[in-house]
């Protein structure tokens, strides 16, 4: 046994003199990549560091925090009702517009990667447009407001459909109707983008090569040579779709208010906005961040999972 592990600290000391080793040749590099390394950790891994610490404290900016161990999160779980609303919410939101936006930005930018070049523009500019101008959900605001002045209720009262305006952002049973296409718009651009760059970048050798292998429609080719060459711009397409789905924040609340009625569009981040920045209970709203972040950590794991059987 003991020679077992004299081998085993053996092979690790060597593995550190080579890294070390590797570092000291490397140096330049290094030095080069230390700014980013420094504002990287300074405003990334510190705030979540911290976030985590305050999770399990009682801390409201003013006073110095008091660690009361997991209570945070014992109430968290057991005791708020509008968590338990906000974590159904946040989940159906991104069941939908995660997976479904994700396969729909791969799939138009697959079907628009042979039309003309002036064509593929327009169709980036408009997939990509909602992502530049961050408050392009406001003009849904006023296409959905509830009054007679609203655009669809205008249409409505004057086709003669309805007589009374229709509730679309205060009715429970009609605003998550009206949030989720937004969202699902305004999730498209970034993971887009990237694979209509990816397209563009793959060796059109390949497909030759493939037919000649014996590859006889374009699934065929979409699967052994597309996908596999572009499983960089997947991954990220998917981390963009996972952080996009479970930050939804913004959009139901400026659409549907602040609080919604019934709290139905309530999500996890606009619950840790309310104890963040209304109650100011940032012990608890730590608690929040922490249990949103570990969710997105594995759900990130599970992707890139079933991204690595891509091809095989």
């Amino acid at each position: 046994m003991s020679g077992k592990w004299s081998k085993y600290f053996n092979k690790k000391q060597t593995q550190l003199s080579e890294t070390i080793h590797r570092a000291k040749i490397m140096k330049v590099c290094y030095a080069f990549l230390l700014p980013y390394a420094v504002l990287f950790l300074t405003f990334n891994v510190l705030p979540m560091i911290n976030s985590i610490y305050y999770g399990f404290t009682n801390f409201n900016i003013l006073e110095k925090p008091e660690f009361i161990g997991v209570r945070n999160y014992i109430n968290l779980f057991l005791q708020d009702e509008v968590f338990a609303i906000a974590v159904k919410n946040t989940f159906f939101i991104a069941i939908i517009t995660g997976p479904v936006g994700y396969i729909m930005a791969f799939l138009f930018a697959w079907l628009i990667n042979e039309l003309p070049k002036w064509v593929r523009t327009l169709v980036v500019f408009f997939f990509y447009a909602p992502s530049i101008a961050g408050s392009a959900y406001l003009i849904f605001k006023e296409i959905f407001n509830d009054d007679q002045y609203g655009w669809v209720n205008q249409w409505l009262i004057k086709t003669g459909i309805v007589s009374q305006p229709v509730m679309f952002l205060t009715n429970p049973q009609n605003v998550m109707k009206v949030i989720i296409p937004v969202i699902l718009w305004m999730s498209l651009g970034a993971g887009f983008l990237s694979f209509v760059a990816g397209l563009k970048g793959i060796d059109q050798a390949q497909y030759e090569a493939g037919y000649i292998d014996g590859i006889q429609n374009r699934w065929q080719e979409l699967w052994y040579i597309t996908l596999p060459n572009m499983k960089p711009m997947l991954l990220f397409g998917a981390v963009m779709s996972i952080t996009s789905a479970f930050n939804v924040c913004d959009v139901p609340m400026a659409l549907a208010g602040y609080p919604s009625t019934d709290y139905c569009v309530r999500t996890v981040v606009t619950h840790l906005f309310d104890y963040g920045f209304t109650r100011f209970e940032m012990g608890y709203a730590s608690a929040i961040a922490t249990i949103l972040f570990i969710t997105m950590i594995l759900c990130n794991k599970v992707i890139q999972a079933l991204l690595s059987r891509v091809g095989h």
